[in-house]
């Protein structure tokens, strides 16, 4: 059972200690607080965890390790870009699922990870593990992926994506081009009234939702990749989402007229053509470090396949 002890300081007025433990401590994230059946000790005694700590509390928290994931290990080779013995950011390719879901059961990022922390001794076999997948990337969409060993990696990090301190920088490739070089998208996101598996803009529904572009090249007859002559006019686009929801980037160039290109839900299928959405650059802190590093990527061969000859 792990266990920290420490003085609180630095506590807002009216602070509960599971707040304080994710939110001060990064410990574990909120959800964890409840799952992780926490023990806490406030001055030498027991306390609930919905207690006001205090300015000067000497605490110690304890609490359960992570269930078995019931992940299966599979050697499934990852591009690192740099890994530590708390964190691993990599590369994702396109086509691999991150996490796994309904239909994808193995062959996912989550199935790489626990096969290669195996693989170097970094947890024992039968032991609970379960990498923590800090953000996602659709299964199409490749790209910088930032995950977590240990429970008070995942806190820290996924507590700059909650507080939108983790800058992300996204490449597409877009139908068209737009009016403005560059600009700012925004438009709550919702489930689609008519189809439960899309997402669209909603006046008022939904939650709120951020991204801002910027063009970097436009072509007037790009190849067709459909089969020979010219292609439809076409962008580059840098996109730098504010805000991090489901399917927010492909939603709101859908809105603004701009969809990506070799998207199937908010654009035109294309059985030639495969989604054109890189996660080109993350910048983060790490655990343990004081300083943003930021982890570069270049675009990934179907970019030129496509507009450049």
């Amino acid at each position: 059972m792990p266990s920290f002890s420490c003085i609180a300081d630095d506590v807002l007025p009216e602070m509960r200690l599971d707040r304080f433990v994710a939110e001060k401590l990064k410990l574990l994230t909120r959800s964890q607080v409840k799952t992780r059946s926490l023990i806490a000790r406030v001055n030498g005694k027991p306390v609930k965890i919905s207690r006001i700590v205090q300015s000067g509390d000497c605490l110690e928290i304890s609490w359960d390790e992570a269930a078995p994931s019931g992940l299966t290990p599979e050697n499934i080779p990852l591009e690192t870009l740099y890994e530590d013995n708390r964190v691993i950011v990599i590369n994702k390719q396109q086509g691999i699922v991150v996490h796994p879901g309904a239909g994808n059961v193995c062959g996912t990022v989550a199935n790489a990870l626990l096969y290669r922390r195996l693989s170097s001794g970094g947890v024992q076999a039968g032991a609970a593990f379960r990498p923590g997948i800090v953000h996602r990337l659709d299964k199409d969409t490749s790209g910088v992926l930032i995950a977590a060993y240990d429970d008070g990696a995942l806190a820290f990090l996924a507590d700059q994506f909650k507080n939108r301190k983790a800058r992300k920088l996204y490449a597409a490739l877009v139908q068209g081009i737009p009016k403005a070089a560059s600009g700012v998208i925004e438009g709550n996101i919702a489930r689609d009234s008519h189809n439960r598996k899309r997402f669209s803009v909603s006046c008022d529904k939904g939650k709120t939702a951020l991204t801002y572009y910027k063009t970097i090249r436009s072509w007037e007859n790009p190849p067709n990749m459909a089969g020979g002559g010219r292609g439809k006019p076409c962008s580059l686009l840098l996109l730098s989402p504010k805000t991090g929801r489901t399917h927010q980037l492909r939603v709101h160039l859908r809105h603004i007229g701009h969809p990506i290109l070799g998207d199937p839900i908010y654009g035109d299928p294309n059985p030639r053509m495969s989604l054109m959405l890189h996660a080109k650059s993350l910048s983060i802190i790490l655990p343990g470090e004081t300083e943003m590093r930021t982890f570069k990527t270049p675009l990934p061969e179907r970019f030129f396949k496509y507009a450049w000859r």
